[in-house]
């Protein structure tokens, strides 16, 4: 007797011959993780390249930290004895590789000025950016929802032109005149904020965060328009696709079909965006730090830049260049589990 066997198609996916069920539904994830794994391998390649790049570009910069240690009538035998000290009478590879070694151990060097680990000073600044970035994303996503929302459920009327307007407005203003515009008004005017001065979010929370709403404002404020712009883009384009016009036929109010079934597929570039813009913030944050004495790292960047304290400067550019490369590959995996079809590109 023959064996029996099951019934055709009892293993098989509805749409495909011969591929189990279980197989066809693990396609895509299996895809997704591959096209992580590849963005991983990338990553790895620029952050190579950037490690390379950050030590040889300040290498390569006139003067160095013995000339800023220094009296300009420093003897040849002192300034021999100082780079022997220092390292800097090694060949540069060889310098490279120590820096990198060590820097893969989470030792970025000591600050030859202050004599301050500069892993140590960063760690101690950074809830600071941290802080203060957070707060601006926050602030920038409560002001750009709603009203882009709004201006692409209105497209081409005249409360979107009237938003589009006031959009690239403020994006016209650099971030210090908003800055001092802010302070004008809610620090010497109205005096609801500090115009300066922060308080460890630890020790107080809510004094914390009231030190930083002026300098958050002011990087919502740059940042706001550009993602109600392109919320509001995404939002009119959507609108016209095909589902939403059944939506309509079905009787759903606009409300419900804004945010039922427009917002979620008009999001996508929001949050890519949001991790490229960290990049934007991070700049922002130099100018606003500096603005409003925050002790963060975009303070701590300025002061290594004009006493010249070239170690600080390399372990700051390394960790803001590594920072930023391993947010970007977090927002590829949130945007690739929002929408597999994007790990399904990256893996062909």
């Amino acid at each position: 007797m023959s064996a029996a066997r099951p019934p055709e198609g009892a293993h098989t996916a509805a749409g495909g011959e011969g591929t189990p069920v279980g197989a066809s539904a693990m396609a895509p994830l299996r895809a997704t993780l591959r096209g992580l794994l590849g963005r991983a391998g990338h990553v790895l390649i620029v952050l190579a390249l950037l490690s390379v790049a950050t030590f040889s570009m300040l290498e390569l910069l006139p003067g160095s930290v013995v000339d800023a240690m220094l009296s300009d009538n420093a003897r040849p035998e002192e300034i021999a004895r100082l780079q022997h000290a220092l390292g800097l009478d090694l060949p540069m590879h060889l310098r490279f590789l120590g820096w990198l070694g060590n820097a893969l151990q989470g030792d970025l060097g000591r600050s030859p000025l202050s004599g301050e680990s500069v892993s140590a000073a960063i760690a101690h600044r950074l809830p600071v950016s941290i802080l203060l970035m957070l707060l601006a994303q926050v602030l920038a996503l409560l002001i750009a929802l709603p009203l882009g929302i709004w201006a692409g459920g209105n497209a081409g009327r005249r409360v979107d032109r009237w938003l589009s307007g006031g959009a690239f407005g403020v994006l016209a203003v650099p971030h210090f005149v908003l800055g001092l515009l802010l302070i004008l008004l809610f620090a010497i005017w109205l005096r609801w904020f500090p115009a300066t001065g922060y308080v460890p979010f630890g020790a107080e929370p809510l004094a914390s965060i009231h030190s930083l709403a002026l300098p958050a404002a002011t990087l919502a404020l740059v940042e706001a328009p550009i993602y109600l712009r392109l919320l509001r883009s995404d939002i009119a384009s959507t609108l016209r696709a095909p589902y939403i016009t059944v939506a309509r036929a079905k009787g759903l109010s606009e409300r419900q079909i804004l945010l039922r079934h427009a917002l979620r597929p008009s999001s996508f570039s929001l949050i890519t965006v949001l991790g490229i813009n960290i990049g934007h913030l991070i700049g922002g944050a130099v100018i606003i730090e500096t603005l409003f004495a925050l002790p963060g790292l975009g303070r701590l960047l300025i002061e290594a830049i004009t006493q010249r304290d070239f170690v600080t400067l390399q372990g700051l550019v390394l960790f803001i260049g590594v920072a930023f490369v391993a947010v970007n590959l977090v927002v590829d995996a949130i945007y690739a589990l929002l929408d597999p079809r994007v790990g399904v590109r990256h893996a062909r």
